[in-house]
């Protein structure tokens, strides 16, 4: 067996590990550390922002802005006045001014800022004179800010590298000049460790409350589709029971009719068994397509599907249950299509039960108008009284009455009224039955 290879030398793994850790750096401090990156402002209000007056509050989007120049302002003021005096004023000012300027930087470019904190470093040494070298107490605290805020501004691996990296610039200086003047390396090493840890905790902590909270929306969102779904579930089952029956109605009838004549001629048996297949053919459809909307432990209801003229039983049942609730019927009482009913009963239902779970003690009324174009429902409730707290609901009410409504090309309005309380108002539109026209007798103009 031969092996064939390739001009290309096999790379061993240790020097693969070094491209792979020498190309991680470069990535994250070598490319695109120029890059303009502002730091973005705050959106949400703040837990102090609201102690602050009106006209600082408009500017509380821009409090991290603010804190970054303030420690910028800090440090210029301690390189000041702890660099040596014999450079005179001026001379002093330059100082602080150069070792605030990195602080400054990491509000728009952070991998930059830090580059120019080493070189801020290495200037300031070259001024400070024997003293803490090889950074003086004014570069040394800039440095360390500098660290923190590139740290919070990008990922704990950063914080990794830049520390390496110090470690060796400190160490390359010890060794360059010599430790006649003595070396502040290991101060530096220990306490810029402590200063990233802490750092870097907060970042991740910063990362993971954005994760949840991502994660908290898109969970939000999932359960409002998962609601949406379970009330036009439910409303397709119960129109099953609806339409199920008229069709079953539809198909006796048609079954029986021609019984009902004597000697019906053939044309007239033939439509009514055409209309009865039809019927059968549409009720079986209708079983299978609304049949996978049916979960496995549905059972359907024995009862016949409520309506609006057993709305007293419900008001009874409430009633029970500790809710005071008046009732007012106002127009002609009429008959109404059952899926209208159905729904109009529902709605009812379904506003009550949030009153008892939202608004303990509070008192009930419920307005049901018949008009000439349709139906109108107002459900409305006092605010909470007594001692009785809340009970949290599962969410779907509101989402159901509004698919309910939306169903039969309704309108609906929810929402608080004044006194604190709240109010459902619904109109489902009826189509208007044309009444059949006679037809005019023999002898008659």
């Amino acid at each position: 067996m031969t092996e064939t290879t390739t001009g290309r030398t096999a790379r061993t793994p240790e020097f693969r590990l070094a491209s792979e850790v020498i190309a991680t750096l470069r990535q994250d401090l070598v490319t695109d550390a120029f890059a303009y990156r502002p730091l973005p402002l705050v959106e949400s209000p703040g837990r102090f922002v609201r102690w602050l007056p009106g006209v600082l509050r408009r500017y509380a989007p821009w409090r991290q802005y603010a804190a970054v120049a303030a420690v910028a302002f800090l440090v210029m003021l301690f390189t000041v006045n702890t660099h040596p005096g014999y450079l005179g004023d001026a001379a002093q000012l330059a100082t602080g001014l150069i070792a605030a300027t990195p602080v400054l930087m990491t509000l728009v470019r952070p991998v930059a800022a830090w580059w120019a904190a080493v070189a801020m470093s290495v200037v300031l040494a070259a001024l400070g004179g024997a003293a803490d070298w090889p950074w003086p107490p004014g570069s040394f605290v800039s440095y360390i800010a500098v660290m923190v805020l590139v740290t919070l501004r990008t990922r704990p691996r950063v914080a990794a590298w830049m520390w390496t990296l110090t470690f060796a610039l400190g160490f390359a200086l010890t060794v360059v000049f010599g430790n006649r003047w003595g070396s502040n390396l290991p101060e530096m090493a220990v306490t810029s460790a402590f200063a990233l840890v802490i750092a870097g905790s907060i970042r991740l902590r910063r990362d993971a409350r954005a994760e949840v909270s991502a994660q908290q929306e898109v969970t939000a969102v999932e359960r409002d589709k998962r609601t949406l779904l379970e009330e036009r579930t439910t409303i397709a089952r119960e129109l099953h029971d609806v339409v199920a029956h008229h069709m079953s109605v539809v198909a006796i009838q048609a079954e029986a009719a021609p019984y009902r004549v004597k000697n019906p001629p053939p044309e007239l048996e033939a439509a009514f068994v055409t209309i009865r297949e039809n019927a059968v053919a549409a009720l079986t459809e209708l079983r299978r397509v609304l049949g996978v909307v049916r979960s496995a432990d549905y059972e359907a209801p024995d009862a016949p599907q409520p309506t609006l003229a057993s709305l007293d039983g419900l008001l009874a049942n409430v009633r029970e249950a500790g809710l005071s609730v008046e009732k007012t019927i106002t127009g002609a009482v009429r008959e109404l299509p059952q899926g209208v009913e159905l729904s109009a009963y529902r709605i009812i239902q379904e506003a009550l039960s949030n009153t008892l779970r939202h608004a303990p003690g509070a008192a009930a009324g419920v307005e049901v108008s018949y008009v000439l174009g349709g139906i109108g429902i107002r459900i409305v409730n006092d605010a909470a009284t007594g001692d009785v707290r809340p009970s949290p609901g599962a969410g779907h009410g509101i989402t159901g009455m509004r698919e309910r409504v939306a169903m039969l090309e309704g309108e609906m309005t929810a929402g608080r009224t004044a006194d604190g309380g709240y109010e459902v108002a619904v109109f489902i539109p009826v189509p208007h039955r044309a009444e059949p026209v006679p037809e005019p007798q023999e002898g008659t103009a």
